[in-house]
This record gives structure tokens, sequence and C-alpha cells, in this order.
């Protein structure tokens, strides 16, 4: 049995800054929970992972990760993201015969990839 990601997090000086470039770029729900001080986020899709975006009292800043969401479009989203405040880091880049993937930093710095899936 494998141990598959099931969760992640997204640490943030500012995570209602974070919340809100994620939901504008990619759409996702993000539901707060002020109790916690906690940023539930939705990322919709058979087979998604969902997660969160929290400020924690201490630790590394930014707390970077290394995640790739997928996309149907990297140029459209390449410029959504630099619409809603980031910036991207690597152009589109071909992985042959698998698909294309793009970095790109949120407002925290934070650099994550975008994927696209070759056509069969």
């Amino acid at each position: 049995m494998g141990m598959p990601v099931v969760h992640w997090e997204l640490w943030s000086k500012d995570p209602q800054r974070a919340a809100d470039f994620y939901a504008r770029v990619f759409a996702w729900e993000v539901q707060a929970m002020p109790a916690m001080d906690y940023r539930f986020v939705r990322t919709g899709g058979e087979g998604g992972i969902d997660g969160g975006i929290m400020k924690p009292d201490e630790g590394p800043w930014p707390g970077n990760m290394a995640l790739y969401i997928a996309v149907d479009d990297l140029a459209a989203f390449r410029r959504r993201v630099v619409e809603a405040g980031g910036r991207i880091v690597v152009e589109e880049q071909e992985v042959p015969g698998m698909g294309s993937f793009s970095l790109f930093a949120d407002p925290d710095g934070r650099v994550m990839g975008m994927w696209k899936s070759a056509t069969p």
C-alpha cells in the first residue's frame, strides 16, 4: 500500500493575500476558518488534493513547496499568474512524451509549477 499525499499547506506571512491569489488564478474554493486563523482550500476535480493556507507562529519564511498544478492551457495560466500579482520563473518547457510545465512565483515568492499532460 502506498502513502499518497493527502493534504498540503502553504505557510504565508499574509495568508489572505496568498488565498486570494490562488483563488483568482485557479478558481480554488477557499473557506476561511477564523477560529483557527486558517483557510481550507478545495482544489476541485477528481483525484485532486485539498490543502490549507496559514500563518504559522514560527518557522522559515516563506515556507516554499514544489507542487505542480494540472492546467489545460499553460499560456493562459501564465497570463493569469501575472495578472494576479505573481511572476513567471520558467516559461513553458516540454518533457518529451509526457507533457509541458511552467514555474511561477506567487506573491510570497513561493515557486510552484503548472503541468499540462501531453495529449495521447
